[in-house]
């Protein structure tokens, strides 16, 4: 077992957090602000290869590993967990299901373009029926001749309305309810495809969260991705994928989080003296750093585990359900080291809070991750 970098992984480390802090950091709580999506900065990272960093150099990508990976999305989160989950959203639910479904064509028109940066992707399978209960799906695909006229409300969609690609999943057979799901690649120039309502959150809010509507909708059907009826087998891999990535982002602004509050609480004075010089304060600096390295470790054990091939179901959802509970947690005591200032959208850890709670609840909530870890158990 070896717990060091590779020389890769440090150089990437280095280049990815001087980036952020120079480049994300300075303008994340106007992005926030705002809900302004960072188009710019996302084009940057294009260009340094992070948004295809699995894929092979083939198909567009930057062919590193899952370590990498959860180093740059942790890194990019500290800064800004908006553009840390584009990232992910980019990397694990978008291009990997491509590069573990698609055929070669498909790869050649859609995986390129996405791995090398130059378009953006978005995942869509929730809707307002079917979240947890992603068998529920009521979106449907009809054959139609050559295409597929698809009609249905998705909604929660990250990057939705700012996507060139979509990985689009619906029913082609509701009889057949959770084995009836497939799965299609949609463009954004698609006859009877709009984004609608852009969502209004409390964290997040440099990411877009939108609604997406189909109203007779026709793709070519060279778009279904894998075969009929492997769309729950699909959205399933694909999570397990994704959860990698929103550990990450939780490990990120948890560490955002502890950073802040460490740089505070040698400066804040209080009877005299700093309060990190406080034991009450200093208890909950040690739980953090404590809590934040396992969550690390979790998340880079379950990374390694994709890099070797072997199945990790179990320990994503672990590290998906710690990494976002101790980021709840780090924001929460960050917050109440800084006191009156910490409830101050002037200080990142209030942008922390906010952040942190999300984490808990997309790509499975934290009961979902429970029964998935109970079930791996149980079997």
């Amino acid at each position: 077992m070896d717990f060091k970098y590779s020389e890769e992984q440090e150089i990437l480390r280095d280049t990815i957090r001087d980036f952020a802090q120079k480049e994300i950091a300075p303008v994340a709580a106007e992005l926030d602000a705002e809900a302004r999506f960072p188009k710019d900065i996302v084009a940057k990272l294009a260009e340094l290869g992070f948004m295809g960093m699995m894929i092979p150099s083939t198909y567009g990508g930057s062919e590193l590993d899952a370590v990498c990976y959860v180093i740059a999305v942790e890194e990019i989160s500290k800064a800004c967990a908006s553009t840390g989950v584009t990232v992910s959203v980019q990397n694990s639910l978008v291009c990997q299901p491509l590069l573990d479904h698609a055929d070669e064509e498909q790869k050649k028109k859609f995986l390129v373009p996405l791995a090398s940066g130059k378009k953006l992707g978005a995942f869509s399978l929730t809707e307002p029926d079917a979240g947890s209960d992603i068998a529920n799906v009521q979106a449907t695909a009809v054959l139609e001749g050559d295409h597929y006229v698809i009609n249905g409300t998705k909604i929660f969609v990250t990057s939705g309305g700012d996507a060139d690609t979509i990985v689009l999943f619906a029913s082609t057979d509701r009889s057949k309810k959770s084995k009836g799901i497939s799965t299609f690649i949609v463009e954004k120039d698609t006859p009877g495809f709009s984004p609608g309502k852009k969502e209004n959150k409390m964290g997040m809010r440099a990411s877009g969260t939108y609604e997406l509507v189909f109203e007779n909708a026709r793709i070519p059907k060279e778009n279904l991705l894998g075969q009929e009826g492997e769309g729950m087998k699909i959205s399933l891999r694909a999570l397990d994928g994704g959860r990698i990535g929103i550990a990450a982002q939780a490990v990120g602004i948890a560490q955002a989080a502890l950073d802040a509050s460490i740089e505070y609480s040698k400066q804040r004075k209080q009877f005299g003296k700093v309060i990190c010089e406080f034991q009450a304060i200093q208890w909950m600096l040690a739980d953090m750093a404590t809590e934040i390295d396992a969550a690390r470790l979790l998340t880079y054990r379950v990374a390694d585990l994709k890099d070797q091939g072997i199945r990790y179901t179990k320990e994503a959802a672990m590290a998906k359900l710690y990494a976002s509970e101790v980021a709840m947690r780090s924001a929460i005591k960050a917050v109440q080291i800084h006191g009156g200032y910490g409830y101050m959208k002037e200080y990142p850890v209030e942008r922390n809070f906010r952040d942190a709670k999300l984490t808990e609840i997309y790509e499975g909530t934290s009961e979902i991750q429970r029964l998935v870890i109970a079930a791996s158990l149980l079997r």
